[in-house]
């Protein structure tokens, strides 16, 4: 069967891909950054077809090319998820740009050099954030899709750390770009764009759950343990994907030619910090009158967010996206499984 390159792989978004991969019965490199993490996640997969190999600095030069010297001939996919999220760095252009944009162009340069050939598909897991800046994202005036970009530049993306996680997934998205237009002649895969909104769902094993989470998720591992007199963020509103949705349209764009090109915007409906709140209340009722209640069924006077028209990424996946029910359920169920309110 294929082999499929995962970098990052024990990400959230990746261990979800690998895992899909794996039942579909792929051959699955996986690069990370440490031997623990890897024996780790080794023995929880537990899997013959996967491998692991460590990429210990996504900022260093030809960091992956002693995996593709190893692999090239081999690998015919390329799914590249590894990209900083610092978000209590105060150092964004060493934490998030400069990573970000160097591990996107790295992993380009090491498939030139030693599997120009064999690659045929390069996926990239890139976000919401590559459609569009901050300021734009929170205008509800704005009508936002595949053809729209985060223009920011790179002294703007540079005011705090979520202007800097927005700017790194732009610039690595649009370097990969970049790369294919000025090497057409030299390599023979297509790209693919995968860009997300807030993605919620469940950690893919148990042993992931912890008191911190990963940014989106970390959103309900709060409303779980907070307590019914904090005050509630009423405004706040955004959009939600399902992780197992992102792993499906990962594997779909290595799989269908006509996904080639393009930059897939997986976003399903909006929530807020009170429909997060009332979802939990609703449905697990031994948290009910022990975590914040807000004001239940409260919709924010004037959404402050800008619409979003994936019409186009949707009708191109073909399949229908999970509710934000069931991702917030799955997510709380296996949160109170491994952390057990007392």
């Amino acid at each position: 069967m294929s082999a499929v390159l995962v970098s990052g792989a024990n990400g959230f978004i990746a261990q979800h891909i690998i895992n899909v991969l794996l039942e579909k019965g792929y051959v699955v490199i996986g690069t990370l950054r440490s031997e623990e993490k890897a024996e780790s996640l080794l023995k929880l997969f537990n899997h013959k077809n996967l491998r692991l190999e460590i990429v210990p600095d996504l900022a260093k030069s030809g960091v992956f090319d002693e995996v593709f010297t190893k692999y090239g001939a081999n690998l015919e996919y390329v799914i590249h998820t590894a990209s900083p999220c610092h978000y209590e760095s105060t150092h964004y252009e060493k934490d998030m740009l400069l990573p970000a944009l160097a591990g996107t162009q790295s992993i380009l340069d090491s498939i030139k050099k030693h599997a120009p050939d064999s690659v045929k598909r390069f996926v990239l897991t890139s976000s919401f954030a590559a459609i569009s800046n901050v300021k734009n994202a929170y205008d509800p005036s704005l009508t936002l899709d595949d053809s729209s970009w985060n223009n920011d530049s790179w002294e703007e993306a540079q005011q705090d750390a979520k202007t800097a996680y927005y700017g790194s997934k732009a610039f690595a998205e649009n370097a990969a770009w970049e790369f294919l237009k000025g090497n057409q002649g030299s390599v023979k895969f297509t790209l693919t764009t995968i860009n997300p909104c807030y993605v919620f769902g469940p950690q893919l094993f148990d042993e992931s759950v912890s008191a911190t989470l990963n940014a989106s998720c970390q959103r309900i591992n709060e409303a779980v343990f907070s307590s019914i007199d904090d005050d509630v963020d009423q405004e706040f509103a955004s959009l939600f994907i399902d992780v197992r949705d992102v792993a499906k349209a990962h594997v779909l764009a290595l799989e269908k030619a006509h996904l080639a090109g393009k930059r897939l915007i997986l976003a399903n409906h909006e929530f807020s910090t009170q429909s997060i709140l009332d979802n939990i209340n609703k449905n697990f009722p031994k948290l009910n009158g022990r975590i914040a209640r807000g004001k239940p069924g409260y919709i924010a006077s004037s959404r402050n967010i800008a619409t979003v028209d994936n019409t186009k990424s949707k009708e191109l996946l073909g399949f229908e996206f999970g509710s934000f029910e069931n991702a917030v359920n799955d997510t709380v169920t296996q949160i109170l499984r491994v952390r057990p309110l007392h």
